[in-house]
């Protein structure tokens, strides 16, 4: 490999990673990728940032009394053998005293792209083999979606893949409408890493061939000017009731696929008289929908109409559920797709990934990748990932999940590694109070994140630079050789080597290593992917001369891809995976369930809080997404996402007709707040938002102006002191911080300094 590229894989691309006197110097992108992510650059800096944990660290007032005063206290640096007796030790004392119950398994978020150092993995392989704990299910992402799909078309393919290709949408589409757009920045993103980013190339040709966009959303620029696509602008929230409207005029004016509706699906005639108002007086017509999402009555039924008589491939992004009731824009845009009649159509139908993330659409393998086996866990118990703090705030209460009752354990210790809670969960101010209820919390971990300052044991975990592993996607077509390059910085040690020795300690080492070290592993999971790629016809080389080029290419497909296809030909011989084989307009198992909050078919369920409602407490709509300078929370503090900031602060844009009745300019310092917190952020200006809605993207790093104090000032801009922690509803139960509304001035005053990008205080004993 002294000729070629010596590799590394993230979740935001491939990188060249240049090494000078055993220090990483630079990571370049690979030479294969066509549109390289500029978040690269951060990555040699981080490594020797001065957030970076150097040794096992414990808190101190937990060392010395046991307290739980987490996030306002400072560590004590311990040895690595300590630390380990220590994490040891309270495993087994609440493993024997309160059972598997009392420990939860909380890892989520984009740590490794590498499939053997990926750390939720390696956390839940631990302790599944070590007896068992609490784990988690759904995502952040699209949880709504993830528990509504599989009930009404058995299948959530339309939000990950495989999905109708941008090939064939080129090809035969005349029209793409997105609902939530399609934003070029979420297309850097690959979970698993990429080596080629090439979402944005067949988004442009899409353009080339003739398809004309319509971006439905409140802010322009989530699909690139480059599109050219007509943007309408409803108000935030009112895409279900839009859809209606749009839904209404097919019927009204004969437009509707009666044909496909009957063969294909069932319930229409349930769904019908509610959409057309015979059951409930109020007809769900254009002109009704205009008064819900402020887009002209004229429009949405000259949309309806331009839908019906072309070939358009209906799509919403990710985030529409992120909502309350989001259930329902999801399943809305199914039952609209099945109206216009054209799912399986080359160019036809309906999806959920375009734009929300890199891969879905791009014509690639879909082989799966090399991935290390998580196991079975013993005690078989998962909550929604969502509610974390309702857990450990309320043991013994019961919920409703997906048709089930659910009853919280009284966790006593929390064991994360990977991810950031302090950056996915809405509401920090209650996480805070959650955090400080179990008796233990240990934290693997690069970094002073929010959520190690807020755990007792905290355990330095190497980068992927600092280890061997594996990095490919199912969606893209390189497996990446992903080599050591440095040795580890500090006293990092990684996860698997730090479960080995935990296990050694607790007596399941041989259950969690099966006598494999790191490159045993890396073998035995390349070697399985290629046996099972070699079944499919597909030849890749051996590992040893994987390992010494740097990356397998595996070849694209040349057929293009339609979803449900063989659905739509025959749909008796090909039945969807739902209890009746079809579409499921209405749904007699989620209306068995008896939800008031998701009822047998979609309907417009007003949100607890949006701009339209008679008891709005503030005036403006807070949306929150992926920022185009990192990775979720990533990074943070260096590259791209340092020098986005605006006087250190993370950037909120808002309309010019709102910062002016504000006296706000751009560069300013504002407070934004409501009834659940406050922060800081620079105000960037920006004409390219509906009125009324600003917009902040996630990911700064939490800090509070004082620990101490509850409900304290954010300094850095982190928008989830503001969002509700509240379940879109108890089908999906997944996460809703897209109904907030808050209120925005100009800071008074010298602002607290951002002080989360230092290392904290260290104490003596």
């Amino acid at each position: 490999m002294s000729n070629r590229e010596r590799l590394t894989s993230t979740h935001w691309g491939a990188g060249a990673v240049e090494v000078k006197d055993g220090r990483v110097v630079a990571v370049r992108p690979f030479s294969r990728d066509p549109q390289p992510s500029p978040i690269l650059d951060g990555m040699a800096d981080a490594l020797y940032a001065p957030t970076r944990v150097a040794k096992p660290s414990v808190r101190k007032g937990w060392l010395e009394k046991r307290d739980k005063n987490r996030g306002n206290d400072v560590f004590v640096e311990v040895e690595w053998d300590e630390a380990l007796d220590l994490v040891a030790g309270e495993l087994t004392r609440v493993r024997e005293k309160h059972g598997a119950q009392g420990i939860f398994g909380g890892s989520y978020g984009w740590s490794s792209a590498g499939g053997f150092h990926h750390a939720r993995t390696q956390l839940r392989r631990f302790l599944f083999t070590s007896g068992g704990c609490v784990d988690q299910v759904t995502n952040y992402s699209y949880a709504a979606g993830m528990i509504l799909l599989p009930h009404i078309i058995g299948t959530n393919a339309p939000i990950g893949g495989p999905m109708t290709t941008w090939r064939n949408i080129a090809k035969h589409s005349k029209m793409m409408v997105m609902f939530g757009g399609a934003n070029i920045r979420n297309m850097q993103v690959y979970s698993g890493g990429c080596g080629a980013h090439d979402s944005e190339n067949w988004l442009k040709k899409a353009r080339d061939a003739g398809v004309k966009f319509v971006s439905i959303t409140p802010i322009r620029d989530d699909s690139p000017e480059y599109l050219g696509a007509e943007w309408l602008a409803p108000r935030p929230n009112s895409d279900t009731a839009l859809m209606l409207g749009l839904a209404h005029t097919l019927v009204a004016e004969g437009l509707h696929d009666q044909a496909f509706l009957a063969s294909h699906c069932v319930g229409f005639d349930r769904f019908r008289p509610y959409l057309m108002g015979e059951s409930d007086g109020t007809p769900k017509n254009a002109a009704w929908a205009a008064g819900i999402c402020g887009i002209d009555a004229g429009v949405i039924a000259d949309l309806a109409r331009r839908m019906a008589k072309s070939r358009t491939m209906l799509a919403a992004s990710w985030s529409l559920q992120r909502a309350d009731h989001g259930e329902q824009p999801y399943w809305m845009l199914a039952v609209l797709a099945a109206m216009l009649g054209q799912i399986g159509l080359p160019g036809g139908g309906f999806g959920y990934g375009y734009g929300s993330i890199g891969g879905p659409g791009v014509p690639g393998p879909e082989t799966g990748a090399p991935r290390f086996p998580t196991g079975r866990n013993p005690l078989n118990f998962a909550i929604p990932v969502a509610r974390i703090a309702d857990m450990l705030l309320a043991p013994g209460a019961s919920i409703d999940f997906d048709g089930a009752k659910l009853t919280y354990p009284d966790v006593k210790l929390v064991y994360w590694a990977g991810g950031n809670p302090f950056h996915h969960h809405q509401d920090l101010n209650r996480l805070v109070e959650a955090f400080r209820k179990p008796d233990s919390i240990v934290v693997h971990e690069i970094a002073w994140t929010a959520t190690a300052r807020h755990a007792d044991i905290v355990l330095p975990a190497t980068t992927s630079l600092e280890r061997n592993d594996i990095g490919a996607s199912s969606r893209d077509r390189f497996i990446i050789a992903m080599q050591k390059h440095i040795e580890p910085v500090g006293e990092a040690r990684d996860d698997f080597a730090i479960f080995r020795d935990l296990a050694r300690r607790i007596g399941s080492e041989a259950a969690f290593t099966e006598g494999r070290s790191e490159m045993d592993w890396l073998e035995h999971m390349y070697e399985e992917h290629r046996a099972g790629l070699a079944k499919r016809d597909m030849a890749i080389p051996p590992f040893e001369s994987f390992w010494d080029d740097g990356y397998v290419e595996l070849p694209v497909p040349d057929e293009d891809f339609v979803l449900f296809d063989a659905f739509r030909r025959d749909p008796a011989a090909h039945p969807l995976h739902t209890r009746s084989g079809k579409i499921e307009i209405f749904c007699a198992d989620i209306a068995g369930f008896g939800y008031d909050d998701c009822p047998g078919h979609p309907t417009w369920l007003e949100p607890y809080e949006w701009l339209a409602s008679a008891d709005a407490k503030h005036p403006l709509h807070m949306i929150t997404n992926q920022p185009k300078s990192r990775l979720h929370s990533q990074l943070d503090p260096v590259g791209v996402s340092a020098a986005s900031k605006i006087a250190g602060r993370e950037p909120v844009r808002l309309n010019p007709a709102d910062a002016a009745a504000r006296g706000i300019e751009t560069g300013d310092i504002v407070e934004i707040f409501n009834d659940r917190g406050r922060c800081l952020a620079g105000a960037e200006v920006s004409d390219r938002l509906r009125p009324g809605v600003i917009q902040i993207s996630t990911g700064a790093w939490y800090d509070p102006a004082d620990p101490a104090m509850p409900g304290s000032l954010d300094v850095h801009g982190n928008p989830n002191v503001l969002t509700a922690d509240r379940g879109t509803s108890r089908l999906g139960q997944g996460p809703s911080p897209l109904s907030a509304l808050v209120e925005l001035r100009k800071y008074a005053g010298a602002a607290p300094d951002v002080t989360v990008h230092d290392a904290p205080k260290m104490a003596s004993r």
